[in-house]
């Protein structure tokens, strides 16, 4: 059986830490918690689990913070958690039961996390896999018969552990907020940071989130050492904003430079946003037409379905055309009905 140290960061989490802690403390063989500036009662919480809580500086890092709650454990793996994670009785017996059967050679193992999509922000789908056990101490191991290297790539297992994810509120304003602060003090996203940036803006940002990034995304879009799919995802930023100040300019330069190359579901609809609010329902239906069956979403799942679905329905019933609109709430409901 392997030995575990449960490692979490936490801030004022009074409501949702001792839910997490019980469903999951007498799983583990070592509680670490770093209390990044609590002013309410989470510390005496944490307390009551374990003995090792301490105090992180905050510095607007969560890499560094995990990185430095991590070094402090001493068990063979870590389970990294967050406060508002639960595990159901059935999945704590799967815990259980992989840890008691973990195969020495298994470096992380990814579990499902679910309940994703109430509260929005970065997330496209409700489940999916991210890795949460770690094994402390990497073995390296020497691959192939001639030329020889070392084994890089962990090894990686898939469990069937679903770890429910129960937000008390939406963290998008904090997010984004970090997001700028770092793209203000001059710091360059590298390409996955700017694309999860990219999808917290379109997926739960409002007019104002979007307005105070444009600029962000303007200086990534101008970047030429950025790839086209990091172009592609900062117009798709710039443009919406554009549009929501009605900087009729800015939209057609940003969706221009998309279209130019190969077009997203997220530039054909907000195409279609566009010409619905001018009153042009058969253009906006053409834009909201090719966001859905002829083009791939980048970002957004659901400008390339949903959102533009409804808006073809709102063009067809404008348009005085209800049979087609209920072709498109048709699919519409069958979408929505294969997603459940």
């Amino acid at each position: 059986m392997i030995t575990i140290s449960l490692c979490m960061i936490v801030k004022n989490e009074e409501k949702i830490l001792k839910r997490c802690l019980d469903s999951v403390a007498d799983l583990v063989d070592e509680i670490i918690i770093a209390d990044t500036g609590s002013t309410d009662a989470t510390r005496a919480i944490a307390a009551q689990y374990t003995e090792h809580v301490y105090d992180y500086t905050w510095i607007d890092d969560f890499s560094a913070a995990r990185n430095d709650v991590f070094s402090k454990a001493t068990k063979e793996y870590i389970y990294s958690a967050d406060a508002d994670e639960v595990l159901s009785p059935e999945n704590r017996d799967r815990f259980r039961l992989l840890k008691e059967t973990l195969l020495p050679e298994i470096e992380i193992v990814q579990m499902k996390y679910a309940n994703q999509l109430q509260f929005g922000t970065v997330y496209n789908f409700d489940e999916e896999y991210r890795p949460k056990l770690f094994k402390r101490k990497r073995d390296f191991v020497w691959e192939g018969p001639i030329h020889e290297t070392v084994r890089l790539e962990p090894v990686v297992y898939d469990s069937d552990i679903v770890i429910t994810h129960l937000q008390e509120e939406s963290h998008a304003k904090r997010d984004l907020a970090n997001f700028r602060r770092h793209w203000e003090s001059g710091y360059r996203l590298p390409k996955r940071l700017l694309g999860l940036y990219a999808r917290e803006l379109l997926l739960a940002g409002d007019e104002e989130d979007l307005v105070d990034a444009a600029g962000a995304f303007m200086d990534a879009a101008a970047d030429n050492g950025r790839d086209s799919e990091e172009m592609a995802q900062s117009c798709c930023v710039v443009a919406k904003a554009a549009r929501l100040v009605k900087d009729t300019v800015n939209f057609f330069k940003y969706t221009s430079k998309v279209i130019a190359e190969e077009a997203c579901s997220e530039i054909c609809c907000e195409m279609g946003h566009f010409y619905e609010e001018e009153g042009d329902w058969e253009e906006a239906a053409i834009w909201y037409y090719n966001a859905v069956y002829e083009t791939q979403p980048i970002l957004a799942l659901q400008s390339g379905g949903k959102e533009s679905l409804e808006g073809l329905i709102r063009c067809y019933e404008a348009l005085e055309c209800p049979e087609q609109a209920e072709i498109y709430r048709e699919e519409l409901q069958k979408r929505e009905g294969a997603s459940i």
